[in-house]
């Protein structure tokens, strides 16, 4: 080739190479190719591999996980660390003091005096682990969960910290940890949905679709959200489609949608939509069926708190019931909600006013249904492959808002437990202050819980990652460290 003929081809755009340049890419190129088998084959690739006709079908973490399913109870609104699990001698005998050195001006004005937790504590099971007669079901189940005491949260505010707690940020559009972990892993049962929210009888917390939304993951990793009173939306068919029409029905479009897809080759789309619309065929005749809570015995709804007088009580055990049926069937992530958005905490657990009151409702509801789904879970053999986390968006301060009866919001310091697969039972880890006000001793932050969690599922939270913008995204952002003091 003369100068000008390369001087041509180079202006149109078209560099020809020679052979010692041809050979030299093509082995860069094989040797590429090679090294991603090999880094697939020993899972050091960041992306699954998802096959977009069957984008839940389960797929191997990391490394070798001790939990195969995670359910999440997150109560709204912002539990007291002080009227639950975090006991403080101190604050009871400082009672009715000012907090010298404290903050003057909390979240919501002028802070008053501390305050003494608003129920006694007393030891429970042989760890004799403090805990308020508020939760005394919960107190039941002391020696075999693990306490973290020292939380933190970015966010004062309830929206912004349910999305910080769920997704790792304060602000809208990122993935839950739900949508993370069944784009990770799929999902055992491909007749439900991979991850299930599940609301409060109440309605839906402050953030939403937030807490089981996919973010910049691909929609078909979000949560679906129903519950023992409120099902799918849409899924029955109409009756004159019922029986053995439904059936034939459904077998001649499973045909015809397979005819067209092989007609488009490669269309990733077509083929995710094809495998939405199957699944949502076969939650027609599954969803039904473990939503129906007639088939529980008596003794299983008394022990559940579902045959309640008080109603809400009873829809919120309904729900826990629901909840251990989809973990029973292999559902990968139940997220459970107790408390819904409200002012003023009258239908969740943000105290401002009156705690003591607001919070004899709270506890009655939550109580006893979340220590029997808990009981439930270990009775049948589930917790060797189930993990549960309790949860909430941040605490309350140790002294009450001025001129009312209740605590302002603190991210500071507040306490979570975890139970189940590959959770060391009986400990407490780290430690608030005195007076309950801050983390003081092995602070931890919600990156550190996600990446806790991520972990007993097989995940290595730093290698989780999906591109979007430019960033290799994580639950953990750039942050995170795995407890493993609470670990089995």
């Amino acid at each position: 080739m003369n100068r000008t003929s390369s001087k041509i081809l180079s202006t149109v755009g078209r560099q020809f190479l020679s052979r010692r340049d041809f050979l030299a890419k093509t082995g860069t190129a094989a040797g590429s190719i090679a090294l991603a088998n090999l880094l697939e084959g020993d899972r050091l690739l960041a992306a699954p591999k998802i096959d977009p006709r069957n984008p839940h079908a389960p797929r191997q973490p990391h490394n070798e996980p001790k939990a195969k399913n995670v359910l999440v109870i997150f109560c709204a609104g912002a539990c007291s660390q002080l009227e639950t699990f975090d006991y403080k001698p101190e604050l009871i005998k400082r009672d009715g003091m000012p907090l010298e050195g404290g903050p003057a001006v909390t979240f919501q004005g002028p802070a008053g005096n501390l305050a003494r937790p608003q129920y006694k504590f007393r030891p429970y099971g042989e760890t004799g682990k403090m805990v308020s007669d508020m939760v005394p079901h919960l107190g039941g189940i002391v020696d075999d969960i693990a306490f973290v005491h020292t939380l933190t949260n970015k966010s004062n505010t309830h929206g912004p910290a349910e999305n910080f707690l769920s997704t790792g940020f304060v602000l809208d559009g990122f993935p839950s940890l739900g949508s993370w972990v069944t784009y990770a892993l799929g999902s055992e049962n491909q007749n439900l949905p991979a991850f299930v929210a599940i609301p409060d009888p109440r309605g839906v917390p402050q953030a939403s679709v937030n807490n089981w939304g996919p973010g910049f993951l691909p929609a078909v990793f979000q949560g679906t959200p129903f519950s023992s009173s409120n099902p799918i939306r849409n899924l029955k068919p109409p009756e004159v489609f019922a029986g053995a029409k439904d059936l034939a029905a459904r077998e001649l479009l499973k045909k015809l949608n397979r005819e067209h897809l092989k007609k488009h080759p490669g269309d990733d789309s077509l083929a995710a939509r094809i495998a939405s619309y199957e699944l949502a065929a076969r939650m027609q005749l599954s969803v039904p069926e473990i939503s129906n809570l007639k088939t529980e015995s008596p003794a299983t709804l008394a022990a559940y708190g579902a045959d309640s007088p008080n109603e809400l009580k009873a829809g919120y055990a309904r729900n826990c019931i629901l909840a251990r049926r989809l973990i029973e069937k292999g559902v990968r992530v139940v997220q459970l909600f107790n408390g819904a958005y409200a002012s003023g905490g009258k239908l969740n657990w943000d105290g401002h006013s009156k705690l003591k009151e607001q919070y004899d409702v709270h506890g009655e509801i939550m109580d006893q249904p979340s220590a029997a789904l808990f009981n439930d879970l270990k009775q049948r053999g589930l917790l060797k492959d189930t993990l549960v986390v309790w949860c909430t968006e941040f605490g309350r301060m140790p002294m009450f808002q001025k001129g009312a009866q209740g605590r302002d919001h603190n991210p500071f310091g507040f306490t979570a437990w975890l139970g189940g697969a590959g959770i060391k039972p009986g400990v407490s880890y780290g430690a608030t202050d005195e007076l309950g006000f801050k983390a003081v001793d092995n602070v931890s932050s919600v990156h550190d819980l996600n990446a806790t969690i991520l972990h007993l599922l097989g995940l290595e939270h730093e290698r989780l990652t999906f591109r979007h913008n430019g960033l290799e995204r994580r639950l953990t952002d750039v942050h995170g460290h795995v407890i493993h003091e609470i670990l089995a």
